[in-house]
C-alpha cells in the first residue's frame, strides 16, 4: 500500500447516503466527503420500498468521484441500517425492490410468531429486542409469497451492495445480528429462530467478520468507476451503529454511547451479552460489534420525529428553517410536555406534528401550540428517553457509566446535546459527526495493514485527530 492510498467508506443512512474518502496513518485520520445523496423510500401499490437501484447508482457515482482524486483507492467498505434485505433468485437476480422497515406488512406478525415460539425463548437464543420490523417478522410476513418461494439467497442491504460490487455473497456478522435469526451464543444462524419464521437455512449465506475480504471489484464495476481492478472490497461493521461505535473517541470502558441520527441507538459496549429476564423486559438488545464486542443498547426513535415534522410543514407549503426553530425552542422554559418517542404511532411516515399533539392530549399534558413548542417537546422527549436508556444500560449490565459520547448527525443539534447532558446528569462528549464513516475507514485501514491494534488503539487515534465538544449538566 502506498503512503497516499485512501479507503472509501460508503455510509448509507435511512434518510441520506454519503461516500467518504479516508486518509489514515499512525497519527493521521482525515475524511473528505466526495458524494452525498438523499435516500427516499418509494410507496408502491404493494407497500413501502427502498429504491435500492438508485442507491447503487449513487454508490457508483461516489466511487467515480473517489477515483478522480489525487490518491489511489485501496479499498471500499459499505455500511448501512439493519433488518432489511433483498432476495436473489437462482441466477443471482434481485427479486423486486426490498421492503422498507416502516412498511405496515409486519403489523401483528410478531404475535403470530410468538404463538409458535415464545419471545422469551427467542430472546434467550438471539438476545434481540422486540421490534415489529425485525427480519424474523418480515420473513414471517412474507411466508407463502411467490417472491419468497422463488428466492435462493437472502442478503441484508449492505451485503447486497457488496455482492453487486464483487459478485461474492455473504452475511457480515454485525448486521446479521440485528435479524433476530443469529444465535448470540454460537455466532451462527439459529435453526430454532429460522424455524419460527418458517425459513430454511439454505437461504442464508455464510458469515463474514469485519476485516474479511469480499474480493476485488468486478471488472465491469472497476471500469465504470474508473478504478483499477485491484481495489478490494472489505467487510466492515456493516451495521452503521457497529461502525459508529468504533468511531466513538472513548477512553476506558465506563462510557455510554448515543449514535444519533434518524434513530438513536443508546447503550454500552460489553464483552458478553445480557440475556436476563429483566433485560428482556426492558427491551434491550445484544447486537454484534467489531472485534466480537457486544453492543448492548436500546433503539430510540431518534430525530425521525423532528425530520418528519419538518417534512410535514414543507408538504403543507409552510417550510420551517431549522436553525431559527431550534433557537426559539431553546428559549422555551424547561418542564414542558413529554411524549414517548417509541410510541408505535410515531413509526410510519406522515403528519408527525398532529401525532405529537395527540400524544400530549392523550397523556393529559399541555398541547404544543406553536412550532417552537413542538420542537422543544420532541427534543425534551428524546433527551429524557436517552437518559432512561443510559441509566437502564448501566443498571442491567452492571457497567458503570461516567461519561456519555454522542456521535452522528445529532451532534450538530446543540440544543439536543445540552438537554441530553441535563437529563443524564453526566458530561456528554459530542462528536465526531461522521463517526460511522470513521469506523468504516478504520476497519478497512487495519485490514490493509495501515494500522494495528485493538479497538482501544483505533479510538485513541480518533481522540488524537477529531474535534470533540463537552456539554456539562446545567441543572
Amino acid at each position: 500500500m502506498t503512503a497516499q492510498g485512501v479507503h472509501v467508506a460508503v455510509d448509507l443512512g435511512a434518510s441520506s447516503g454519503r461516500v467518504v474518502v479516508g486518509r489514515v496513518g499512525p497519527s493521521r485520520l482525515e475524511l473528505e466527503e466526495v458524494h452525498r445523496f438523499p435516500n427516499e423510500p418509494v410507496a408502491l401499490p404493494d407497500g413501502l420500498h427502498w429504491d435500492i437501484l438508485r442507491l447503487y447508482r449513487e454508490l457508483l457515482r461516489g466511487l467515480e468521484a473517489a477515483a478522480g482524486g489525487a490518491d489511489p483507492v485501496v479499498s471500499v467498505g459499505v455500511d448501512g441500517w439493519g433488518v432489511d434485505y433483498g432476495l436473489l433468485d437462482e441466477t443471482g437476480a434481485l427479486l423486486g425492490n426490498p421492503y422498507h422497515y416502516r412498511d405496515g406488512r409486519t403489523d401483528g406478525v410478531a404475535d403470530k410468531v410468538h404463538a409458535r415460539w415464545p419471545f422469551e425463548e427467542l430472546y434467550a437464543r438471539t438476545g434481540i429486542q422486540l421490534l415489529p420490523f425485525n427480519t424474523v417478522y418480515q420473513l414471517a410476513a412474507a411466508a407463502g409469497t411467490a417472491q419468497l418461494e422463488a428466492a435462493r439467497t437472502l442478503l441484508l442491504l449492505p451485503d447486497l451492495l457488496g455482492y453487486w460490487l464483487t459478485g461474492s455473497a455473504g452475511a457480515e456478522a454485525t448486521n446479521a445480528s440485528t435479524t433476530a435469526l443469529l444465535d448470540v451464543r454460537t455466532g451462527d444462524w439459529s435453526p430454532e429462530a429460522l424455524a419460527a419464521a418458517g425459513i430454511g437455512r439454505n437461504l442464508f449465506p455464510g458469515l463474514r467478520r469485519p476485516g474479511d475480504s469480499l474480493g476485488p471489484l468486478r471488472a465491469e464495476v472497476a471500469t465504470e468507476a474508473g478504478l483499477p481492478g485491484s481495489v478490494a472490497v472489505t467487510a466492515v461493521g456493516s451495521h452503521d451503529t457497529a461502525s459508529a461505535v468504533v468511531g466513538v473517541p472513548a477512553e476506558g470502558d465506563r462510557f455510554a454511547y448515543i449514535s444519533c441520527g434518524t434513530w438513536g441507538l443508546v447503550g454500552v459496549e460489553l464483552d458478553a451479552p445480557v440475556l436476563t429476564g429483566e433485560s428482556r423486559a426492558a427491551n434491550f438488545t445484544n447486537e454484534g460489534g467489531v472485534d466480537g464486542r457486544v453492543r448492548y443498547l436500546r433503539n430510540v426513535m431518534g430525530l425521525w420525529l423532528l425530520q418528519e415534522s419538518l417534512r410535514a410543514w414543507e408538504r403543507a407549503g409552510q417550510p420551517a428553517g431549522l436553525p431559527a426553530l431550534l433557537e426559539a425552542a431553546a428559549a422555551r422554559p424547561p418542564g414542558g410536555p413529554l411524549v414517548d418517542p417509541d410510541d408505535p404511532a410515531f413509526l410510519p411516515p406522515g403528519d408527525m406534528p398532529s401525532r405529537v399533539q395527540a400524544a400530549c392530549r392523550r397523556a393529559g399534558q399541555p398541547v404544543p401550540a406553536t412550532r417552537p413548542e413542538l420542537v422543544r417537546c420532541i427534543l425534551d422527549s428524546l433527551a429524557a428517553a436517552f437518559a432512561r436508556a443510559v441509566a437502564d444500560a448501566a443498571r442491567l449490565s452492571g457497567r458503570p457509566v461516567e461519561v456519555v459520547h454522542l456521535v452522528g448527525g445529532g451532534a450538530r443539534n446543540r440544543l439536543l446535546c445540552q438537554l441530553t447532558a441535563d437529563a443524564c446528569g453526566l458530561p456528554v462528549l459530542v462528536g465526531p459527526v461522521e463517526a460511522t464513516a470513521i469506523g468504516n475507514v478504520l476497519v478497512q485501514a487495519r485490514a490493509a495493514g495501515r494500522l494495528g491494534g485493538d479497538l482501544e488503539a483505533l479510538r485513541a487515534l480518533v481522540r488524537q485527530t477529531q474535534e470533540v465538544h463537552r456539554y456539562r449538566p446545567t441543572r
